[in-house]
């Protein structure tokens, strides 16, 4: 038999705190939610003990004169990680202190940025189907390449002298690509006619070979390390690179030189029916700040100021890759508005079907195999010659 029970029989009692008693109460609930928080903040700042239980065998870092002269940077005088320890070392590293930190993570969160950018653009432009749209795909793939690859070079290089040449090697072969995806992401979205009828026939092949011939001189001056002098080597990796760099982005530079007398009634504007360039801004922004990284990759500044004040924090080529960084953000940011925006022009110069913008996709791949293979082929002679070195002693 089941007893029936009013509305008013069920509900909860409700009960009246005393006003003598509410302050206290208060600060009773006060006092949890501080203890709360005290609890979770020495969570956070266990962390590091976290870590050094993870790798209780952790060894410090060196001074330069601790470890061979093949690994040492001028003006940085400490913070240099010792040879042939494990793997697990290397890759837990990425949360030491060590001269190296800074050039990690500022590749490795401006591949994530990319990569947010990556799935932003995915929502919006069809990568799959439209062909139009591989040239931007392009660039994004050859900009996560080129930060990966530095990210892994910077954090695992110092294993050994042989890893250091394959890491760095990579690293080149990053690089390389990154300047082909700017050379098609340029002269696909970023041409203007009159530019496009001099060079049609020339531009994208002498862009391959410039980008293959960059990844030779960057790793033949990274193998020819101790023999010729550090002047030497710069010239044989930055020639070469800057060479690439003046054709890649010669579609841009002539965009700019024309845009003063142009912009208010220019090409662009007759053949897409678009009021002005809202791109041109991050165009001029991408050759300002790789300009600038440029300077600090050839000139070690400040450290060069302030020797052994720079071994963690404030060196020449970690401003360079900040630098890169950005300049790879305006470029992606230029080309996805050039792609909305330029349309009619680009179709009308490329064709209709997008056959240019396939061929340009199986170009990318097929220079990524000769880049490979000539980082496979200079990591072999590497071997040869540490191998005949190590004989010899």
């Amino acid at each position: 038999m089941h007893c029936c029970h009013s509305p008013e029989t069920i509900q909860p009692a409700t009960t009246t705190v005393p006003p003598s008693i509410r302050p206290s109460l208060m600060a009773t609930i006060v006092m949890e939610r501080i203890g709360r928080l005290f609890i979770n903040l020495q969570q956070v700042r266990a962390v590091p003990q976290m870590l050094t239980e993870v790798a209780p065998s952790m060894p410090g870092t060196l001074r330069d004169t601790e470890v061979p002269g093949f690994f040492r940077e001028r003006y940085i005088h400490a913070g240099y990680r010792p040879l042939h320890q494990g793997w697990r070392y290397y890759f837990l590293s990425l949360f030491q202190r060590h001269n190296e930190t800074i050039n990690v993570w500022t590749h490795l969160l401006g591949s994530l940025l990319v990569l947010v950018k990556f799935l932003q653009l995915a929502e919006m432009v069809d990568f799959i189907h439209d062909a139009h749209a591989w040239p931007l795909l392009i660039l994004l793939l050859s900009s996560l390449a080129y930060m990966a690859c530095s990210t892994v070079a910077h954090l695992l290089a110092a294993k050994s002298e042989f890893y250091h040449y394959c890491f760095f090697f990579l690293d080149y072969v990053g690089v390389a690509q990154y300047q082909y995806g700017s050379a098609v992401a340029h002269f696909y979205y970023a041409v203007e006619p009159d530019y496009h009828r001099w060079v049609s026939s020339v531009f994208m092949p002498t862009a391959t070979f410039l980008c293959c011939l960059s990844c030779l001189g960057c790793c033949y001056g990274k193998y020819r390390n101790h023999s010729l002098r550090v002047w030497v080597r710069k010239v044989g990796q930055v020639v070469p690179s800057a060479m690439a760099y003046a054709w890649d982005t010669s579609p841009v530079f002539h965009r700019l030189l024309l845009w003063p007398t142009s912009h208010s009634d220019d090409i662009t504007s007759a053949a897409s029916g678009v009021v002005g360039d809202p791109a041109i801004s991050f165009h001029g922004g991408q050759v300002a700040f790789f300009l600038s990284s440029a300077f600090f990759f050839t000139n070690p500044l400040p450290e060069r100021l302030f020797p052994g004040h720079c071994d963690f924090l404030g060196q020449g080529h970690q401003l360079f890759h900040i630098f890169l960084v950005i300049c790879t953000l305006c470029q992606i940011q230029a080309s996805h508005l050039d792609y909305l925006g330029r349309r009619p022009l680009y179709t009308q110069l490329h064709g209709e079907g997008g056959a240019a913008a396939t061929i340009y996709l199986v170009q990318y791949g097929a220079t990524q195999v000769v880049c490979v293979c000539i980082a496979v082929f200079m990591a072999r002679k590497v071997k040869r010659l540490l191998d005949c070195r190590d004989k010899s002693k």
